[in-house]
């Protein structure tokens, strides 16, 4: 942890993800304001496990994951868990760093149809090519060439399974693609674009966005140090943080002569609003938290990616050496007339098993899968206070497959990975299917299946999400302001009216981006304010 030899700043944003990096680094551009980054984790730096992508899913249920168990699911694996990053970069430190641009019509619906004024795809297109550094795109993608601190590349077409897939969804009608032009990939596969740096290091939001500021005098990075409870006046002003220290357990007052935005995701956002008295009046009496801000919209709404799994013997030895071993994204419809993909896979180059073998289904050392998942999941879930101690880890209930729309797709999902897998380019490769089995077939086997063993692509999203200024649910107005309450941001991926239909994370530094521009806008707006006052206009 950093010594806490100051605790004044203008700025303090909580939680150093992939939202809340950026908006740090952001913000300490002008050196005329100081800045807080407060991370409960470890700094990142100097943890190989951390830093090198390939070695990614070492970090699941490890001590840099807050490892958040879920509620019993009526129709879902109640053996799940979301892993959350305990660590400087959040879950861009975390993941298998999977870049994507969202479609248009994901972006341009948080404004026409939630009401987020102002969010739409012009805006988020703008912020990508700001935030990234991609020559791999293309000569013709819109933001070729750019020098964000966000590095992205290629996955090189080493993996031979892999070629031998992409060939195989030609054959079943899905054709290659690029992605990352600007265009919506409605029916399409290839090899991923990844944040990743030549030598294999992440380029996480830590990497990209903190590291290259430390030595700025006006920047302050303080790990080790977990948010208690938000601090306000009695003019409901946010004016800090109570936090507490890792190692010694001591308690710590750091205030925001300004603004505290709110960076730690769709689980601990709301956990935190909620200790601090801004979420549902009945929720927190129950606790026994004095009411701040009734806010019932404070960890509804949460969605996700739930992931299924089919998975096969591998005839030939597979890939020994891999960017992450997730590699390829498959996209297509499950019905006519859409406007983006309902229905998404992941291939792995590795066995995955965490929920099919406590189910008694065979497992190998050689194989690889398809994880089809849901990319707009109609099923809505809530966060909810375990009790008032911050201590105490938040209840989460994604309520997963309670709209019969999900299971459809998902098992579609199953019935399409097998018919990829039966085309001819794969017969070299496609042993054995071990799970779930050739006496998997009926839609109702396939939904036992699914129900015992999805997992998740640890994407939540929308727990305190923003809309219209007049939408009683929505906790955040346009301008990432919490309602109710004064000096009082959120910045992550809670704040999403509805889920991307791709991997979330670029969007979620996007949302950073956004965040910080709307605070130097604000604070424009109050230096101009404050000038016309004292030129007596």
């Amino acid at each position: 942890m950093t010594d806490l030899q100051k605790t004044d700043f203008d700025y303090i944003v909580i939680g150093g993800g992939s939202a809340g990096a950026a908006v740090a680094a952001r913000l300490s551009e002008d050196p005329t304001v100081e800045v807080a980054l407060v991370e409960a984790g470890a700094d990142d730096r100097g943890v190989d496990e951390v830093l090198q992508l390939d070695r990614w899913m070492e970090l699941l249920e490890s001590g840099y994951d807050w490892d958040y168990p879920i509620e019993p699911q009526e129709n879902g694996n109640s053996f799940m868990r979301h892993s959350r990053a305990k660590v400087m970069g959040g879950c861009s430190s975390h993941n298998s760093c999977i870049a994507f641009w969202a479609p248009r019509e994901d972006i341009d619906e948080w404004e026409t149809r939630f009401g987020a004024e102002g969010w739409n795809s012009e805006m988020a297109f703008r912020l990508y090519k700001q935030l990234e550094s991609n020559e791999d795109a293309g000569p013709d993608a819109p933001h070729h060439g750019a020098d964000g601190p966000v590095k992205l590349m290629n996955v090189p077409p080493s993996d031979p399974c892999g070629v031998a897939l992409l060939d195989a969804c030609e054959q079943a009608g899905i054709p290659r693609t690029k992605f990352n032009t600007g265009q919506t990939v409605i029916n399409g596969a290839n090899f991923f674009q990844i944040n990743r740096r030549p030598d294999g290091t992440r380029s996480s939001s830590s990497v990209s966005y903190i590291h290259p500021i430390l030595e700025r005098k006006n920047f302050t990075l303080l790990t080790g140090l977990r948010a208690r409870e938000l601090k306000f006046n009695d003019a409901n002003h946010c004016t800090g943080v109570d936090v507490v220290d890792g190692q010694f357990a001591r308690t710590h007052t750091l205030n925001a002569r300004t603004e505290v935005i709110l960076s730690a995701g769709a689980i601990d956002s709301p956990k935190l609003l909620m200790l601090s008295g801004i979420g549902p009046k009945e929720h927190l009496a129950e606790h026994g938290i004095e009411v701040r801000a009734d806010s019932p919209g404070v960890g509804s709404n949460l969605q996700d990616h739930p992931e299924g799994v089919i998975q096969w013997e591998a005839k030939q030895p597979m890939t020994e050496t891999s960017t992450q071993w997730w590699e390829i994204g498959i996209f297509t419809p499950t019905e006519d007339g859409l406007d983006r993909p309902d229905l998404m896979f992941h291939y792995g180059s590795v066995p995955f098993d965490m929920h099919t073998l406590r189910q008694g289904f065979p497992t190998t050392e050689n194989g690889f899968c398809l994880t089809p998942n849901v990319t707009h999941a109609r099923s809505r879930g809530t966060v909810r206070l375990r009790s008032r101690d911050f201590r105490d880890k938040p209840m989460v209930d994604p309520r997963y497959f309670t709209d019969p729309h999900d299971m459809r797709v998902m098992v579609y999902g199953i019935k399409k990975a097998r018919e990829i897998i039966s085309q001819p380019a794969m017969a070299e490769w496609a042993g054995r299917e071990l799970y779930p089995g050739p006496d998997v077939q009926t839609d109702e086997e396939i939904t036992e299946y699914i129900t015992k063993t999805h997992n998740t692509v640890y994407h939540p999203a929308g727990s305190v999400r923003m809309g219209a200024y007049d939408d009683g649910m929505s906790p955040l107005d346009p301008q990432l302001r919490v309602k109710g309450v004064t000096g009082l941001r959120v910045a992550d991926a809670s704040v999403m009216p509805e889920l991307t239909t791709v991997n979330p994370n670029i969007t979620t530094m996007m949302i950073g981006e956004r965040c910080a521009e709307l605070v130097r806008e604000a604070r424009a707006a109050s230096g101009a304010d404050t000038a016309a006052a004292g030129a007596g206009v």
